[in-house]
């Protein structure tokens, strides 16, 4: 997903202005690592790539209702993306994840309207928290943020 570039506009960009905000230093946490996967926390963590903050972005469901004759795919189509978080304190592990998913949910309200042609975000999306758990550097917590695309191709 283009929109959750790490450049400019993007999350990590986002992420620093809210850390800057939140506690005048945007240094504590490093750049985002933004994959295209549909991995759990588990497998990711065991094969050993895993940088933390990371977001996994995959389609959950895709439903081709055919809501448009003389199209080939016309529907909605829920992306989901993935927040994981890890810290060596349980109550930082928290407030990290409140920013990073503050910080995609920031960059999804901006990106309302045609992400390309036939491909259309209303706006509006999901947001559940899992509960912190051993893992990472001692502390992992997960969200996932979810939301519906029309698509028409």
């Amino acid at each position: 997903m283009r929109i959750l570039n790490a450049g400019e506009g993007g999350v990590q960009d986002a992420l620093s202005t809210l850390l800057l905000n939140a506690t005048g230093d945007d240094r504590c946490l490093p750049p985002c690592a933004i994959t295209v996967s549909n991995l759990t926390a588990d497998t990711a963590e065991k094969s050993g790539q895993t940088e933390y903050p990371a977001l996994y972005v995959f389609c959950e469901r895709a439903t081709n209702d055919l809501r448009e004759k003389f199209r080939t795919f016309a529907g909605p189509v829920v992306l989901a993306i993935d927040v994981r978080v890890t810290h060596d304190r349980s109550d930082e592990v928290a407030r990290l994840l409140d920013v990073c998913v503050d910080a995609v949910t920031e960059v999804l309200d901006r990106a309302r309207g045609d992400w390309r042609p036939g491909v259309y975000y209303p706006g509006g999306y999901e947001v559940t928290f899992a509960a912190a758990k051993k893992g990472g550097r001692n502390f992992l917590q997960t969200a996932k943020v979810r939301l519906e695309v029309i698509v028409s191709l």
